[in-house]
C-alpha cells in the first residue's frame, strides 16, 4: 500500500494542530519531511524542548538497579543535511556507575530540526553502545526507508498521537500526550504545568514509559512504569557550556 496515502489523515492532523486545533492524530507512519518548511540555521524553542547551542543537561537515574548518569549537549557540529534539512546535532552520553566511577555504556549523536510551525522533528541518530560496539540502534531519515519522526509537537494537546521515528524492525517509538497540568518534582527543581507523554514501541511491546517535559526547560523526568526498572530526572542545565 502507498505509505503517501496512509500519512495523509496525520499530514491533515498535524494541519490542524498547528492552527491550534486540538486533534487526535491517527497512528500511521510519520508525513513527509518537507524542507520548505525549515529554516537553515533555526534555532530550536519549543516551549517543551528548548536545546539551545552550547546548553549542557545532565542527569541522574537507575536502570534495574544501576545507578546511570546521562549528558546532553547541544552542540555547534554541522553535517550534511537529512532529506535536505540542517540538523543541530544533539551529544548523547549514557554512563553507569560502577565502584563509584562513571563507565561509558552508550555515546549517540541525534539529529533534531524545528520547522517554521514550532515542532521539533527527529532525523535520526548514529549510535553507539559499550563494550560490544555495536551501532545497530543507529538510522538516518530518507535511508533505507527509515522515516524522520515528529519529536515534540508545536502545541502538544491531550489524546495527540505520533511517531518519533519509524525504522522498521530498529526504531518505532511512539507517543502519546496524556496531560498538560502535571506537578513534578526533581533534583534540579519543581515543576506545575508540566506535558506528560507516554512512550511505546512495537518492538518493546510490554514496555510502558512515561515522560515529563517542563516549560522553558525541557525534558525533565523519564520512568518505565510497565516492563522494566527505569527512572531518569534532571540534575542540571548550563547554558554556554564548552560541551561537544
Amino acid at each position: 500500500m502507498d505509505r503517501k496515502r496512509l500519512a495523509i489523515p496525520l499530514v491533515a492532523g498535524l494541519s490542524l494542530l498547528l492552527a491550534g486545533v486540538p486533534v487526535a492524530l491517527a497512528v500511521v507512519q510519520p508525513p513527509d519531511v518537507n524542507p520548505a518548511n525549515f529554516i537553515p540555521g533555526q534555532a530550536i524553542n519549543n516551549s517543551y524542548l528548548p536545546l539551545t547551542v552550547g546548553t549542557l543537561f545532565v542527569y541522574e537515574g537507575t536502570t534495574d538497579g544501576v545507578p546511570t548518569h546521562d549528558e546532553l549537549c547541544v552542540t555547534s557540529q554541522t553535517r550534511p543535511p537529512i532529506e535536505g534539512v540542517q540538523v543541530t546535532v544533539i551529544h548523547h552520553r549514557t554512563f553507569e556507575r560502577v565502584n563509584n566511577h562513571l563507565v561509558l555504556v552508550e555515546d549517540t549523536f541525534d539529529w533534531h530540526a524545528q520547522d517554521i510551525f514550532g515542532t521539533v522533528w527527529y532525523f535520526g541518530e548514529d549510535t553507539t553502545e559499550f563494550p560490544s560496539g555495536s551501532t545497530e540502534g543507529s538510522w538516518e531519515g530518507g535511508v533505507d526507508d527509515a522515516d524522520s519522526g515528529l519529536f515534540m509537537l508545536a502545541n502538544p494537546q491531550v489524546g495527540n498521537r505520533y511517531y518519533q521515528e519509524f525504522y522498521r524492525n530498529v526504531a518505532e517509538d511512539q507517543a502519546k500526550v496524556l496531560s498538560r497540568d502535571e506537578s513534578v518534582c526533581v533534583q534540579y527543581g519543581c515543576f506545575n504545568n508540566v506535558l506528560l507523554t507516554q512512550e511505546t514501541s512495537r518492538l518493546d511491546p510490554g514496555v510502558l514509559e512515561y515522560k515529563y517535559y517542563a516549560r522553558d526547560k525541557g525534558f525533565i523526568l523519564a520512568v518505565i512504569v510497565k516492563g522494566g526498572d527505569e527512572r531518569t530526572e534532571l540534575v542540571s542545565i548550563t547554558p554556554n557550556s564548552s560541551c561537544n
